[in-house]
């Protein structure tokens, strides 16, 4: 008798020990799929939580069916690019009144400093401002994208990271007739700093150069009386027409 009521209470002891396990493994699914900013799969969130793919998937599926079930503002949906949680479509008005008053609302600290080291070191990308700031800026970035008050302006020259300007809004919401209105940055300084022991600015890259198509006229170009391409003006000390790079005139290191 005495053994069986040990062998009840080590079986309820360990079916509580895996209930516990489960909750806690729901629960840390849950907390991925809260901050994913796109859909996961269910491998990756395996791997994070130290489970079995098959495990995790069986769970995403009984927690999207918990939702729905509930009738939560939100879903879990599976994609094909992995598990997200989406808001439901029949509140879609009511996020929409959300999203557009947040756009007419303050900016937060976070937000104000990232546009004030955009604005007076333009143009410049996410990974500058990051140092600057010492935290990500990937998010307030995309919130200032969002209200208009910056734009990408182009790529960096060497690294080929995307840089960031600010914008006419910005410029408007400042008051300001041009960049040049800006406060000067130096009285803002540390006494021992300066603007000339600050990074160097990125450098933009310059637009790609398109190749030039034929003529119209099906690649005939006109010549002149001497020979010459019409409109090409002779190179100083030259006798004649001649073909640039080519034997007799070689392109110069400078041309290249």
């Amino acid at each position: 008798m005495a053994q069986d009521v040990a062998d009840g209470v080590r079986d309820d002891v360990r079916d509580g020990g895996a209930d516990d396990a489960g909750r806690r493994l729901r629960a840390s699914l849950e907390a991925v799929l809260m901050v994913a900013d796109e859909p996961v799969r269910a491998e990756s969130l395996a791997r994070a939580t130290g489970e079995s793919a098959d495990e995790v998937d069986l769970l995403l599926r009984e927690l999207a069916g918990e939702y729905a079930e509930q009738g939560r503002g939100f879903e879990l949906r599976e994609t094909s690019t992995g598990w997200r949680v989406y808001s439901r479509p029949e509140h879609a008005e009511v996020v929409e009144a959300f999203l557009l008053d947040g756009q007419t609302a303050k900016l937060t600290q976070a937000a104000l400093e990232t546009l004030a080291i955009v604005a007076y070191r333009q143009p410049v990308s996410r990974s500058r401002v990051a140092a600057v700031r010492g935290v990500s800026v990937d998010g307030v970035v995309r919130t200032l994208l969002t209200r208009g008050l910056v734009r990408e302006v182009g790529v960096e020259a060497t690294s080929g990271a995307t840089l960031y300007g600010t914008t006419e809004e910005f410029l408007q919401r400042m008051g300001l007739d041009s960049l040049d209105d800006l406060p000067a940055l130096a009285p803002f300084l540390p006494e021992e700093v300066g603007p000339e022991d600050l990074d160097p600015p990125e450098v933009l890259a310059p637009p790609a150069v398109q190749p030039a198509g034929p003529p119209p006229d099906g690649g005939a170009t006109a010549m002149g009386e001497d020979g010459a391409p019409a409109g090409a003006a002779a190179a100083p000390g030259a006798e004649g027409p001649e073909s640039p790079g080519g034997p007799e005139n070689p392109t110069s290191q400078e041309d290249r």
